[in-house]
């Protein structure tokens, strides 16, 4: 067994770079950067490149002082001044163009043993475009109850080799020889509110690219205690409906394609508001812990999708420049975020 894994090893020599997108996560980004290169150690031509999107540079001294003790090569460090999650993760398909995968990791998060080899090994056997792994949360202290009920950090778990539609960049592996010719971008309408991830991977599975679930390919994400709040879990809900009628609007025709889809998110999400709030009150008069719950986080997301719809933006991601936010509030009535 040992020797297969040697050979294994040694028959990689796919250029690979891991890229880490970071901004004002000083306290966990050493952790993480340190994990990424022990799982490189045995790949030669893999290496970590660190996107700050910190305009002033701050994590420039923290990443200086762990290429002190990595290989050669092993870890670079870039700075993307333009604010937003999509200009950072831009800036990583521009740096590597070299590369024949790219791979995305949160800043906060840590992968599990074999993590990487899990990753090339299904990219070997079938080549997809492609490929994502589960993301399970570990919590800096026990999660309300309430919070444990609603399934709010619950993520999918699926065989591995299934295809699936669309993926976040918290763990997901791209075969850049397949990405290029294609000249799919993140988004940049979408940095300060998210969203450009699943936009991106929608948009390759509709030109044609094989998105593959790799379920041994794990990655830890370390959940902070002031994200364990029941307004912090709710927020999130509301923005990723929020997020959704944008998402699907501008991949429609403009004009009347984009108005049905509207139309249809601001019905879809009233009829969430409606049973959610029906089966949470159900619940608090139940003393169903559960329905109470859901119900919670099923009305606030379809309160986020209606208002999507409708052309309102959350932003999650606000920046401040020269004493203002960069931020939008809305969108044009039934147009492009």
């Amino acid at each position: 067994m040992l020797q297969h894994i040697v050979d294994f090893h040694n028959e990689v020599r796919l250029p690979v770079v891991i890229a880490v997108l970071t901004y004002h996560r000083n306290d966990s980004l050493p952790h993480t950067v340190d994990a990424l290169l022990d799982a490189c150690q045995d790949y030669p031509a893999a290496s970590v490149l660190v996107v700050d999107n910190n305009p002033f540079g701050e994590a420039g001294p923290i990443v200086s002082a762990l290429a002190d003790g990595a290989r050669s090569g092993a870890l670079r460090y870039v700075q993307e001044s333009r604010p937003g999650i999509a200009a950072a993760r831009n800036r990583a398909l521009e740096e590597s163009a070299d590369a024949r995968l790219l791979v995305f990791i949160d800043d906060d998060e840590e992968p599990t043993s074999g993590w990487l080899d899990q990753l090339i090994r299904l990219f070997q056997e079938r080549e997809p475009a492609a490929i994502a792994g589960p993301v399970v949360s570990e919590f800096a202290n026990p999660p309300d109850p309430w919070i444990e009920a609603g399934r709010f950090f619950a993520r999918r778990r699926l065989p591995t080799g299934s295809a699936i539609g669309w993926a976040a960049t918290n763990n997901l592996m791209l075969d850049m020889a397949q990405i290029r010719p294609l000249g799919i971008t993140f988004d940049d309408r979408f940095g300060l509110t998210g969203g450009s991830d699943t936009l991106f991977t929608k948009q390759l599975v509709r030109s044609g690219g094989t998105i593959l679930w790799c379920d041994e390919a794990v990655v830890i994400d370390h959940v902070p205690v002031e994200r364990l709040t029941r307004k912090w879990v709710l927020q999130k809900a509301f923005r990723l409906g929020n997020v959704t009628p944008r998402i699907e609007a501008s991949m429609a025709a403009p004009g009347f394609g984009r108005m049905r889809i509207r139309a249809t998110y601001a019905v879809s999400g009233a009829a969430r508001i409606v049973i959610g709030i029906a089966q949470s009150a159900f619940g608090f008069v139940t003393g169903d812990l559960r329905l109470q719950a859901r119900g919670a986080r099923l009305a606030i997301r379809g309160a986020g999708i209606a208002l999507g719809a409708l052309g309102y933006r959350y932003v999650e991601y606000s920046r401040k420049q020269r004493g203002r936010t960069i931020a939008s509030s809305a969108d044009a009535a039934y147009g492009l975020p």
